[in-house]
């Protein structure tokens, strides 16, 4: 089992994470040299229907000094016929699941189907001994996803969440002054991943209880459980806009409790441009992190003193500059994979995210 790591190490660790490199603006061809073949990891995908999808293929094509893409599964003809217009699939082999798992030194697939398919999917290829990229949020049973893990920690296999905002600068910069205690005792976090959403997303999304806290929050959970832990107790407000001809749960808040803190996530999908307005504040006795939007991020910092360059205050943090917004979170796993790191959260974290996740939603 990889260990979880003590809070100040932990957060000391995952501040270095933070990657310069230059974003990409479109897939280029990359001719490796012999060197580079030796580590590249052979990476396949495994379904084409999560919204993330398309962005995951494309940026491990991209980084292509890490990755070896072996082909795509989608079992679906009419979801494929629909693809081959899309430039992030062109070129690549499509293959069946079987095909792809008995692929010779496959490393890691990428489990990007619909919600209801992630966790058995995921089953099959940790039973076929591959480290999995997960799509979030993972699974709608807590007992079903906790044997995932158990089982891949017994095989010391990785599975790396779907969590790209660990990943980000902002984030990283967060993670940094907590492991430094710059912010002092933590008592309240306030964090909001809203959108406008058309009618058939409202449909896809309707399918689980849990509505739009489910297929958001778990951002927001993942990292409020990055700065406090464990929550103590989850109280849940749900409404619903539309009801009751529509049944999606898409104006949600969720308050957790802690000893000496509060965190309150809240979720809507009818905010005009709520994109833009996407953040995680993070307030203790001695400053705050304030980051508006998540992304591309932008972060205030206020101080009740001097630390290291910045003054006391509010002011404003120049961040480096983000690479493709999957790019750093797929760097990681590559290194994981290799040997080269540890990863950067632990199963045991992952699992506390997931409860939390369905205790928010409705679902635990």
């Amino acid at each position: 089992m990889y260990p979880p790591h003590p809070r100040r190490d932990f957060l000391l660790q995952a501040a270095t994470t933070v990657s310069t490199l230059a974003a990409a603006t479109a897939l280029k061809p990359h001719v490796a040299s012999a060197s580079e073949n030796e580590r590249r990891v052979k990476v396949g995908l495994i379904g084409t229907s999560h919204p993330h999808a398309a962005g995951k293929i494309a940026a491990l094509r991209q980084l292509a000094e890490d990755f070896e893409v072996m082909g795509v599964v989608e079992p679906d003809e009419a979801r494929r016929a629909e693809l081959q217009g899309n430039p992030a699939y062109a070129g690549l082999a499509w293959l069946t699941e079987e095909q792809l798992l008995q692929t010779r030194d496959l490393g890691v697939v990428a489990v990007e189907t619909e919600v209801r398919d992630l966790l058995p999917t995921a089953s099959r290829c940790i039973a076929a001994g591959k480290h999995i990229h997960l799509e979030k949020p993972g699974a709608t049973s807590h007992s079903h996803f906790q044997q995932l893990l158990q089982d891949a920690d017994e095989r010391k296999l990785y599975v790396q969440l779907g969590y790209m905002l660990r990943h980000n600068p902002a984030i990283q910069f967060l993670l940094k002054v907590l492991g430094e205690g710059w912010l002092g005792q933590i008592f309240e976090i306030y964090a909001t991943m809203s959108k406008t959403v058309g009618d058939d997303e409202r449909r896809r999304l309707a399918e689980f209880a849990g509505g739009g806290m489910f297929e958001l929050g778990c951002h927001l959970i993942d990292l409020m459980v990055a700065v406090l832990g464990k929550p103590e107790d989850v109280t849940v407000f749900t409404r619903r806009s539309r009801s009751p001809s529509d049944t999606l749960a898409d104006n949600q808040l969720a308050v957790f409790q802690y000893p000496k803190c509060t965190a309150a996530i809240r979720i809507a999908l009818m905010e005009v441009d709520g994109v833009n307005r996407r953040q995680f504040v993070v307030c203790g006795t001695e400053g705050t992190v304030d980051i508006r939007p998540l992304e591309p991020p932008q972060l205030q910092l206020a101080l009740d003193r001097p630390r290291d360059r910045y003054r006391q205050g509010y002011q404003s943090v120049e961040l480096p500059s983000m690479p493709g917004r999957y790019d750093d979170q797929l760097k990681a796993l590559a290194r994981v994979v290799r040997g080269e790191q540890p990863p950067l959260f632990s199963s045991s974290h992952d699992l506390i995210v997931h409860e939390a996740l369905l205790q928010a939603s409705g679902m635990g």
